[in-house]
C-alpha cells in the first residue's frame, strides 16, 4: 500500500520489489553510466534516430561523456549517421564500443556484421538478448549520458529495454500529422505501464525553413502538439524544423557537426 514503484528508495521487503530488481541486467563491470535516456516513438518514420544523434551530439558539445546504444537491431542507422565503418573489437573485459570523430561512444549491431547491408533476420528473443548484451558485455567506461535509440512501437525490444536497463526517462519523438495524438499516447501508456518517467516530447519535421528567404512552411500540416501535450501533461522539449543541411551531413557520416538551437534548448531541459 502506498507503493511509489521506486524500489531504490523503499525499505519494504516485498516480493514485487525483489522481482523488479532481479530483472535488471548487470552493467559491464568496467563501466559506469550515470543517466540512461531512451528515445522512443509510437510508430516508425518520425526521425527517432535523427533526434537521438542530435541529442547525443549536443550533450557531447556541452562537455559530457556521451554514448549511444543502438537498440534498433533490425534497422540500425546510427553508425552511418556518425560515419563509423570499422567493426567492433573485443578485449578480455568485453566488447569495445566504436568512437565518433568527436568522441561519442557507439554500439550497434552493424558494428558486428560482416557487411552493414546484411539483413538481421532474427526472432524476437535473439534480438532482445542482443540488446541486453550491449548493456552487459560492452565496455562503456565512464559515461554521463547514454541515449538508447529504440525501435518503433511497443514490442519485444521496448519491453526488454524498459525491464532490463535502468532507464532514467524517455524522450518521445513525433511528427506534426494528425496521427500525433495516437503516436504520443501509445508511448505514454507504455511508459506508465512500466513505471518509466517521461522527460518530454520532441516534434520532428515541424516546419520547413526555406534557406533562401527564411520563411517557414508547415509541410505536414499545422502542429497539434500543444493540445496533446497539455492533455497528457507532457513537457514539449523542442520543435525541430526540416533542415536539408542535417540530411546532407548525416549522409556524409558527419551528423555531429550539425548545430541546432532547438536541440540545444532541449538538452538544457534534459540535463
Amino acid at each position: 500500500m502506498g507503493c511509489t514503484h521506486d524500489c531504490s528508495s523503499c525499505a519494504s521487503d516485498c516480493k514485487t520489489g525483489s522481482e523488479n530488481q532481479s530483472m535488471k541486467t548487470q552493467l559491464n563491470k568496467k563501466s559506469k553510466v550515470r543517466k540512461v535516456i531512451a528515445v522512443v516513438s509510437g510508430k516508425g518514420g518520425v526521425g527517432k534516430s535523427t533526434v537521438t544523434a542530435m541529442l547525443a551530439s549536443a550533450m557531447n558539445r556541452e562537455g559530457f561523456s556521451t554514448a549511444v546504444l543502438d537498440a534498433d537491431i533490425t534497422g540500425p542507422s546510427i553508425p552511418k549517421m556518425f560515419g563509423i565503418r570499422d567493426r567492433a573489437l573485443g578485449s578480455e573485459d568485453g566488447i569495445l564500443p566504436a568512437y565518433t570523430e568527436m568522441g561519442i561512444k557507439v554500439m550497434s549491431v552493424n558494428l558486428l556484421l560482416e557487411n552493414d547491408t546484411d539483413p538481421v533476420v532474427w526472432r524476437g528473443p535473439v534480438i532482445s538478448g542482443t540488446v541486453n548484451q550491449f548493456w552487459s558485455d560492452v565496455v562503456w567506461g565512464d559515461v554521463d549520458y547514454m541515449f538508447v535509440d529504440m525501435p518503433p512501437g511497443t514490442g519485444d525490444v521496448a519491453l526488454t529495454v524498459f525491464q532490463s536497463l535502468p532507464i532514467d526517462g524517455i524522450v518521445i519523438v513525433t511528427s506534426p500529422q494528425q496521427l500525433v495524438s495516437m503516436i504520443v499516447e501509445k508511448a505514454v501508456n507504455m511508459a506508465e505501464m512500466m513505471n518509466i518517467p517521461i522527460i518530454g516530447v520532441i516534434e520532428n519535421m515541424s516546419k520547413f525553413r526555406c534557406p533562401e528567404c527564411g520563411r517557414e512552411h508547415s509541410i505536414f500540416g499545422e502542429s497539434r502538439l500543444e493540445e496533446t501535450a497539455n492533455r497528457l501533461g507532457l513537457q514539449i522539449l523542442a520543435k525541430l524544423p526540416i533542415d536539408s543541411e542535417f540530411a546532407k551531413l548525416a549522409d556524409e557520416g558527419k551528423s555531429e557537426l550539425f548545430v541546432c538551437p532547438e536541440i540545444d534548448e532541449a538538452v538544457n531541459k534534459i540535463k
